[in-house]
């Protein structure tokens, strides 16, 4: 994925570890299929997989399985018609049948290093780190100076949490053999991770140096350059990586960080058109939506239709990309229909904000790997459907121009009487004016967690004399609550009674009865913002959803302090702190009670 920093694709993270390990499919990888099959034998069934291979390499999967089936309906016990079968299949997205074709390919080729590296790059892009680095072991046992097996192994121990561990290893390995190219690159990424950009972005050069064709380290520089705020830069280096040969999954990973490139640089139409590729099939976090009935195109018109909307990605991002709703209602017209699926804690909120809407709830299964999105209460079928949509197709309809951003706010509704209620709670527990703050993401790993700041960053808001902060942080957070009560002597206050992860409707309530939110884009942020509240953004140079400009245009009445450079916190936090002096006065003083009150209490 992702709360609209990173691509939000759910668990769409671009220069992931599985694209390092290369491809079953690569140049390399088919040559010793094509070495293989030069020693098989049997005269009918060597054409049919040659032919296979071939097909293959011009990635076009679906001709090479029928082609494997058809020389294993010959020889059944071929092991390098299944190894074929296997890389087809994969190539076609179905990794349930590609992993018994490997295990097929593994009994009649036993110990055969290339279908054990295989084998582990799928069980790898399945989730099965541990599966994974268990195989390129055995690889390495029959192979110890296998450039490929380091690097496979190395990339597995680091999705486990081992990131210095699998870091040594590369280190250690390159020390001894400098001229592997894909070795530098996986390096790069790995510092990349850890916060090192500079040495990332060196060790990403050496690997082009080493090889200029390498397309996966040009596209890994290139999303390196998107991440620290240089959008056109990163976008040369992506175009140039597309010019080369790609498997699919490759291509796809590409097309999206292009589309990213360009919604930061403010070319959003463009931007839009590549961002579709998430819904690829070959995409490697690609999201099946198990819905009956045709899909609407882009662009196609929308009266009097009756359109299911689904969800996608991150709860924050359901937030954030229902900014075009009250759009798409005015463009179904009195004739049509939206049908609008959601994440179960947002039913009640967007039922509310949404009276002439039906709202259904959408879960989301892992199924060998995949994410499949299923709307249950239309399982059986509806025939109010006349077609669907991901939610966040419909945004190249509607927000195409930074100007076709509303310049209204609000368009979600909490409960005007838990907008009072917490008014009356804060009163009551708190004098001045009352900020929450919101400080980290409930996605922590180690690449998401480079945009966010550490919460020491925080010390010169939290000294902010005449202020008052509320805790809006989910999940465990104890930790920084008692850091900021016993280091910088200041109570962080916790609303009681409400539960910050699951009560969304109530936390929106609380939001807006707040005089102002401070923090970094999670799902509670974009609740506030989308709510009306008054916030104030905190955003890494590099993250794409300003479009361009200096502003946040989801959320006009949103202020965004960005950094000037990459992880350069300290500049930020100090300008929010000023600026929370000069906002609320030398005393301290809160905006009166019935401010904005109409608007921020579903009014």
């Amino acid at each position: 994925m992702s709360d609209a920093y990173t691509p939000p694709a759910g668990r769409a993270a671009r220069g992931g570890a599985g694209d390092l390990m290369g491809s079953s499919a690569s140049s390399d990888a088919l040559k010793l299929l094509s070495e293989g099959l030069a020693e098989q034998r049997n005269r009918l069934v060597v054409p049919l997989l040659n032919r296979a291979v071939v097909h293959i390499k011009a990635h076009e999967p679906e001709q090479a399985a029928a082609l494997a089936l058809e020389a294993l309906g010959i020889d059944e016990r071929s092991g390098i018609g299944w190894h074929i079968l296997a890389i087809a299949q994969e190539a076609c997205g179905d990794f349930t049948t590609s992993l018994s074709c490997y295990e097929a390919a593994l009994k009649l080729l036993p110990d055969n290093p290339d279908v054990l590296t295989n084998l582990g790059r799928l069980a790898f892009r399945m989730g099965m780190h541990s599966v994974a680095e268990q195989l390129f072991l055995h690889v390495l046992s029959r192979k110890p100076n296998d450039a490929e097996g380091i690097n496979n192994l190395a990339l597995a121990i680091a999705s486990q949490g081992r990131q210095q561990q699998a870091i040594a290893m590369l280190k250690d390995f390159i020390s001894r053999h400098p001229t592997y190219a894909n070795l530098w690159n996986s390096l790069a990424g790995m510092l990349a991770e850890e916060g090192d950009i500079e040495n990332a972005r060196v060790f990403y050069r050496e690997a082009l140096r080493l090889s200029p064709r390498l397309a996966r380290a040009r596209y890994n520089l290139g999303s390196l350059l998107l991440d620290t705020g240089d959008p056109r830069s990163a976008l040369r280096e992506v175009e140039s990586a597309l010019q080369r040969p790609l498997a699919a999954d490759e291509k796809t990973m590409m097309t999206m960080t292009r589309g990213l490139a360009q919604l930061a640089m403010g070319s959003i139409a463009e931007g839009w058109r590549n961002y579709e590729i998430r819904n690829d099939i070959n995409f490697p976090e690609c999201t099946y939506f198990a819905v009956k009935g045709p899909r609407w195109e882009p662009g196609a018109p929308l009266a009097g239709v009756s359109l299911l909307l689904v969800g996608e990605q991150g709860l924050g991002d359901e937030v954030l990309f229902a900014n075009i709703l009250p759009d798409v209602l005015e463009s179904l017209g009195p004739e049509g229909r939206l049908i609008l699926a959601v994440e179960p804690r947002l039913a009640t909120l967007m039922s509310r904000s949404f009276p002439a809407v039906r709202v259904e709830t959408h879960r989301t299964i892992d199924a060998a790997g995949r994410f499949v999105r299923l709307v249950p209460a239309l399982d059986a079928g509806d025939t109010e459907i006349g077609c669907w949509s991901p939610m966040a197709s419909l945004l190249g309809q509607f927000r195409c121009r930074v100007e076709d951003f509303p310049l209204k706010t609000g368009y979600l509704h909490p409960a005007p009487e838990r907008v009072a209620h917490w008014r009356e709670a804060l009163a009551d527990a708190l004098s001045g004016p009352k900020v929450g703050l919101l400080w980290k993401s409930g996605v922590t790993t180690r690449g998401r967690s480079r945009f966010f700041s550490p919460f020491d960053a925080w010390e010169p808001v939290l000294r902010t004399p005449g202020v008052t902060f509320v805790n809006l942080q989910y999940d465990d957070c104890e930790a920084e609550l008692q850091l900021a009560r016993e280091r910088y002597g200041v109570e962080i206050w916790n609303p009681p009674g409400i539960d910050l992860k699951q009560d969304l409707d109530d936390v929106t309530a609380l939001s807006c009865a707040l005089d102002l939110v401070i923090g970094f884009s999670n799902a509670t942020f974009n609740l506030a913002a989308a709510a009306g509240a008054p916030a104030w953004l905190i955003a890494p140079k590099g993250v794409w959803t300003p479009l361009g400009t200096d502003r946040y245009p989801w959320y006009p009445q949103v202020r965004l302090y960005q950094t000037a450079a990459y992880a350069e916190w300290a500049p930020v936090m100090a300008k929010i702190a000023a600026d929370l002096r000069v906002e609320f006065g030398a005393s301290g003083s809160g905006r009166a009670p019935e401010d904005d009150a109409s608007d921020r209490a579903g009014g």
